[in-house]
């Protein structure tokens, strides 16, 4: 009965029709088209959660166009991530099976990934187990992904799904500013976290490929207020705009200085660091400009803060030289750069938070197999609880790990989800 079930499954009808279906399809059609096109292949229900802004929970996309909670037929609107099955398939991009199903059926939880960003999880029923359905659900989901991701830039239904408060007008600007939060192929890995997700400023990141080479760039503008978000909106166009150009660092870093001081005379400022990764031989080139340096994990320890004397804050017009500064990593370096959220964050006694402490979660969270958007995830939540839940400063990680010379897809697999791929 197995393999009549499996032959009668078409798993490229199922794709195909879902892939013509999209090109004219709001994202409020998506779930009902999702459920027509996977009978196809046998895939009986097929349900959509995506994750918050916080990636606390997983929200039922339902297609009305509103918020969660409008989950029909007694389908759970809302999930945890933390201690449950689904959010275990999230938290390491794992297919699970899932034993609620009725007589005759499988549940299985499937992981929605854009490339590497994190989505949410399809929970998925069918009739049959076989490596054929399960390459169905897996080659669906990756669809389901794309879809999801090119849509949801102009979809305030979306946006409502995945916010669990209301964000204020400078968040609103950075988010819609920054690239995804998670990046690899294999060359690097690249991931970044950003709080209060919804109160967030003047902080900002960027990564961006140019054949070999990765840019990695970190802004922290003074202020926490709407004119922060401003300002670090300027610096980043400013950055992205000379980068594109051709400028090397220092002049980038000339150029931004220039267009703060255009528009705010010097009563405004950015510190940063910009720095270049060249993939092909591992030298990191960066810059400085008052701002935190870097830290380097080497091996599963951390080995040090990269040094670069630094100049006069982006803004501040204090004439202090730029130094272009290198360093030569080694295969599995993770470069981590930070703004003073991070480590200035203090709890109970007034005590910060701390670079130890800091450096302690990421290299014990790394050796525990975790993949890297979710050591992220667990240390934001840590910084958070360590505040209390409210923290009074932005605080921004970006977290870059060279996988080395030639590696392989294996090698950025199993950097992203900490498992090696059958």
């Amino acid at each position: 009965m197995l393999a009549v079930d499996e032959r009668n499954c078409d798993g490229r009808r199922m794709l195909e029709g879902l892939l013509a279906a999209s090109h004219l399809m709001p994202l409020e059609l998506l779930p009902a088209r999702v459920a027509e096109h996977a009978a196809a292949a046998g895939l009986s229900e097929v349900l959509i959660y995506v994750g918050d802004l916080q990636r606390n929970v997983l929200r039922l996309l339902t297609g009305h166009g509103e918020d969660a909670g409008q989950a029909a037929d007694g389908e759970e609107a809302e999930l945890r991530i933390e201690g449950t099955l689904p959010g275990r398939a999230y938290q390491y991009s794992e297919v699970l099976a899932d034993g609620t199903a009725g007589a005759g059926e499988y549940r299985w939880w499937v992981p929605l990934l854009d490339g590497t960003e994190r989505l949410g999880v399809l929970r998925v029923t069918t009739c049959a187990d076989g490596g054929r359905i399960r390459q169905d659900m897996t080659a669906l989901a990756s669809l389901v992904a794309l879809i999801l991701v090119s849509k949801r830039g102009h979809s305030d239904s979306f946006a409502r799904l995945t916010r669990a408060e209301p964000m204020n007008i400078a968040a609103e600007m950075q988010w819609h500013l920054m690239p995804p939060r998670t990046y690899a192929d294999g060359r690097v890995v690249v991931a970044a976290a950003m709080e209060p997700a919804y109160r967030i400023s003047g902080d900002a990141f960027d990564y961006a490929m140019a054949g070999p080479v990765v840019h990695l760039s970190i802004f922290d503008a003074m202020g926490h207020d709407t004119a922060a978000g401003l300002t670090a909106n300027l610096a980043m166009a400013a950055c992205r705009n000379s980068r594109r150009q051709g400028a090397g660092l220092a002049e980038i870093t000339e150029r931004i200085e220039q267009a703060l001081i255009e528009q705010y005379g010097q009563k405004r400022y950015v510190t940063g660091i910009l720095a270049d990764l060249n993939t092909s031989t591992g030298v990191l080139t960066w810059v400085n400009r008052g701002h935190h340096p870097p830290v380097i994990i080497r091996q599963g320890r951390w080995v040090s803060d990269l040094h670069c004397r630094p100049a006069h804050p982006m803004g501040t017009g204090l004439g202090l030289k730029t130094v272009l500064c290198r360093e030569q990593l080694e295969p599995g370096d993770r470069i981590v750069f930070y703004t003073d959220g991070i480590t200035e964050a203090r709890g109970l006694g007034d005590v910060e938070f701390g670079l130890k402490r800091f450096t302690d979660f990421l290299i014990r969270h790394h050796a525990d197999g975790l993949p890297v958007p979710e050591t992220l995830r667990r240390l934001i939540h840590a910084v958070l609880e360590y505040h209390h839940g409210r923290l009074e400063d932005d605080a921004t990680v970006l977290f870059c790990e060279w996988l080395g010379p030639n590696p392989n897809s294996i090698g950025a697999a199993q950097a992203l989800t900490g498992l090696t791929p059958p």
